[in-house]
């Protein structure tokens, strides 16, 4: 039986970043059009942390009944280590999955129905990432699918359901978010080449491989600091977001000093952290100006 702690250490805390932030940056770009709506915000943050909350449990089963996570660098995973049963993780994750749905069907009831479409496919998409038959992450998909699902949907969705429309302030946004959350990924899956490689798990690092991997988390950190001078064209509060430069630059730090499994570790907090620095002044500075 898994401990309480053990339970949260497979939840990935680390990954939340991934969800604040999003919620930080929509919300100020939805002030921004003046339509904040603080009680619209939480509900978003909800949707947005117990979704993150429930991939991650889901690719802890999904990975663990495939023996992918046999031979783990990095954090616990529950089934991998046989802490916790396969069984109670992926309920674990259909029970995260569940409070997003709640939440999301009552921000598309006070907004647009059409909404729970996109809730839909985005229960969808956080399942079949490592799950089915054709997980799509084993595919070279997944910074793709974090780049539309934590950055376009989540930023460009919280916007929406406050201020009832986007602009290209979200949309920027969106962009610079999405672009720090696949950093993320591509932090933790250069750590993972070899032992992805061996269990056959093809994703985009093991494709471009250990150089063009490194490569890539360096554009990826690069994008969100071209957008905030772009925001300035919204309000000079915009350079804010350049709070976050000495993080990202931390966040590279090991990846680009060749650094290889538990040394890259590093690397995927510095890089969570500077997301929720630059959406949390981004998002104030919006609201700001």
């Amino acid at each position: 039986m898994a401990s309480v702690s053990e339970w949260i250490e497979g939840a990935r805390p680390r990954t939340l970043p991934n969800a604040i932030a999003p919620v930080l940056a929509g919300t100020g770009a939805a002030a921004s059009l003046d339509g904040a709506v603080w009680w619209k915000a939480l509900l978003a943050l909800v949707v947005s942390m117990a979704l993150i909350v429930g991939v991650n449990f889901a690719n802890d089963y999904s990975d663990g009944i495939r023996g992918t996570d046999d031979e783990r660098v990095g954090p616990v995973r529950l089934v991998g280590s046989k802490l916790a049963s396969p069984a109670s993780v992926k309920a674990a994750a259909f029970t995260c999955f569940g409070i997003a749905a709640v939440a999301g069907v009552v921000l598309a009831v006070t907004s647009a129905w059409w909404l729970i479409v996109v809730g839909a496919l985005c229960i969808i998409g956080a399942w079949y990432y490592t799950g089915g038959s054709k997980p799509y992450g084993y595919s070279g998909f997944g910074e793709v699918a974090v780049f539309v699902f934590f950055g376009l949907v989540a930023v460009l969705g919280t916007q929406f359901v406050q201020a009832e429309r986007v602009d290209w302030v979200g949309l920027v946004t969106a962009v610079a978010v999405g672009s720090f959350s696949s950093a993320v990924l591509v932090a933790n899956n250069l750590r993972d080449i070899p032992t992805d490689t061996e269990s056959g798990k093809i994703t985009l690092a093991v494709r471009l491989g250990d150089a063009g991997t490194r490569t890539l988390h360096l554009a990826l950190l690069t994008v969100p600091f071209v957008v905030t001078l772009v925001l300035v064209a919204r309000t000079p509060w915009a350079l804010l977001g350049l709070l976050a430069l000495p993080l990202a630059v931390k966040a590279n730090g090991p990846v680009r000093s060749g650094q290889q499994g538990l040394a890259l570790i590093p690397a995927l907090a510095a890089t969570g952290a500077a997301m929720l620095v630059w959406g949390a002044a981004t998002g104030l500075a919006l609201g700001i100006g």
